[in-house]
């Protein structure tokens, strides 16, 4: 049976196509999953770690009945998702004599959720597809991708989170859409085209792969998802919480705390439906007691005041602009998906519209979309995508006496190419033995994102006129060296011709020509994956 896994920063969704009316159904994981009337069966994306040394740890519903979310206790974790593959500023604590990191809890957290549904699944999990951040680096593809090799299941698929929104909102007689995906960490902007062609059917992106699951005739003619603009950033429903709690903590000396953010949060779920809102907290024990309340006014105000809506309104003007250069305009989109807990927020919805008519928004299935979209490419639908990050070669800058970046790959390039990326290189020093590269994966050159820990929250910042941010690919032992030099080289002219390209599994690979001796050194070696 094939299930989709949509692991979000506070959230975690599971679905699965039910066997007898073949529609796609949440499914609710015992002790896991949240038991709320009229509400999707949601798992928290918390986790409690009893014994680290054993792996002994709570996750999802079970933390909040236990009211250990409630405690700053350096047990818990909340939001760990944000800190997967990045460099964090601040403390990380040692439990049970065992260094932990985001990437261990992630992992954690997934294994236990991937045990608890193979008990309720009976074992019977032939395919899974999980999805992905569009703004994640290469390192968090490459942590989800060891993860799941420990999962003893046949084949895993990977999808971005955005494009399997668009598929699950089942839009039909729509062809261009926008999908907002606004949750607990990030907000993605996607816009994606819905076209038939006459293709054979693509398995998606495959992280692990048995053998073929799934029988269809490959004659019909599959849906295509084509994304044409993406943008995305590290702002999400967690940066609201801050907010909300720095707010009363300036106005009312409210301590900052993990139980009194909490209470932020539950606040400003209640402003998604009511005007007014307060939140009152009790405890008999130590008397401690707290009441937060706001108004939707008040909400607006904090928000506005945050710039909120200025940093949605530049992502708005990227993708657009991004649209214009494929010939599309604003009047050209079809439909605007609304996805994530964030996009229930009122004022979320109204700047939406300031943008596009209220018939073409969507927002009635901000939690299941994702999940719901992963399990269409199990159902005769090909995924047409682009890279989401430019990629570049490291080299000496002489003039500033440090480390620069020239890009080769520019962002958006579709794969897999068609024709490569010619560069000639010369030796740099005498006698030189070999050619090393080192590749890397350009972040924004316009700002970037600071990951830290204020006490015990770990908050994220955007910087404005930062330096670009580069994730090294193969900056280790055995990695750098593209090819040895026979003779060795010397400064003063091209040596060596590099032809670059992106297959179909989104591998760089690499073809390197000695130029002296016009001798192929190395014939399409990989050498790094990209996102």
């Amino acid at each position: 049976m094939s299930y989709a896994l949509d692991f979000g920063t506070s959230n975690t969704v599971i679905t699965r196509v039910n066997p007898v009316t073949q529609q796609p159904e949440i499914i609710k994981l015992p002790g896991c999953s949240q038991q709320v009337n009229n509400k999707p069966p949601l798992i928290p994306s918390l986790i409690y770690v009893e014994n680290a040394s054993k792996t002994d740890v709570l996750v999802g519903q079970t933390v909040r009945d236990r009211g250990l979310d409630l405690a700053n206790d350096p047990r818990f974790f909340k939001q760990f998702k944000r800190g997967i593959g990045t460099n964090i500023q601040g403390f990380l604590p040692e439990l049970d004599e065992t260094n932990v990191t985001f990437e261990k809890v992630g992992e954690w957290f997934l294994n236990t959720v991937i045990q608890e549904l193979k008990s309720e699944s009976a074992n019977d999990i032939n395919s899974l597809v999980l999805t992905v951040p569009v703004d994640s680096f290469e390192t968090y593809r490459h942590w989800l991708g060891n993860v799941c090799q420990g999962w003893n299941i046949e084949q895993i698929r990977l999808l971005d989170e955005p494009t399997a929104a668009a598929l699950g909102y089942g839009t039909t007689g729509e062809e261009l859409l926008l999908v907002l995906d606004f949750g607990g960490g990030t907000v993605d902007l996607s816009l994606v085209k819905l076209e038939t062609e006459n293709l054979q059917k693509n398995q998606g992106f495959i992280l692990k792969w048995g053998q073929n699951l799934f029988g269809e005739s490959t004659s019909q003619k599959p849906k295509i998802a084509r994304v044409l603009a993406k943008v995305g950033s590290n702002l999400g429903g967690s940066d609201i919480d801050n907010w909300l709690i720095n707010y009363f903590s300036k106005t009312q000396n409210i301590p900052i705390s993990s139980l009194t953010l909490r209470l932020a949060e539950k606040l400003k779920i209640k402003l998604s439906s009511q005007n007014k809102a307060n939140e009152v907290y009790f405890n008999d024990e130590t008397l401690d007691s707290y009441e937060l309340g706001l108004d939707r006014d008040g909400f607006e105000s904090i928000l506005k005041e945050e710039q909120f809506f200025d940093k949605l309104d530049d992502l708005m003007t990227q993708v657009l602009q991004q649209a214009r250069r494929n010939g599309i305009e604003k009047r050209d989109i079809d439909g605007i998906l609304l996805v994530g807990g964030t996009v229930q927020i009122p004022a979320v919805q109204t700047w939406v519209k300031q943008y596009f008519d209220e018939s073409k928004i969507k927002c009635d299935r901000p939690f299941s979309a994702i999940a719901e979209g992963a399990l269409k490419l199990a159902q005769g639908f090909e995924v047409k995508d682009f890279l989401y990050h430019s990629y570049g070669i490291r080299y000496w800058n002489r003039r500033k006496n440090c480390h620069s970046w020239h890009s080769i790959i520019k962002l958006g390039q579709s794969y897999p190419m068609n024709e490569p990326i010619e560069i000639k290189l010369g030796a740099s020093i005498e006698n030189q033995p070999s050619i090393e590269l080192i590749i890397g994966e350009l972040g924004s050159e316009t700002g970037g994102t600071e990951v830290y820990f204020d006490g015990d929250r770990l908050v994220t910042r955007s910087l404005a006129n930062a330096q670009s941010n580069v994730q090294p690919l193969n900056d280790r032992d055995g990695a750098r060296t593209l090819a040895k030099l026979e003779p060795l080289g010397m400064p003063g002219s091209d040596r060596i011709k590099l032809q670059f390209w992106v297959d179909e599994q989104r591998f760089l690979r690499v073809t390197v020509e000695d130029l002296l001796t016009q001798n192929s050194l190395v014939d399409k070696q990989i050498v790094t994956e990209l996102s």
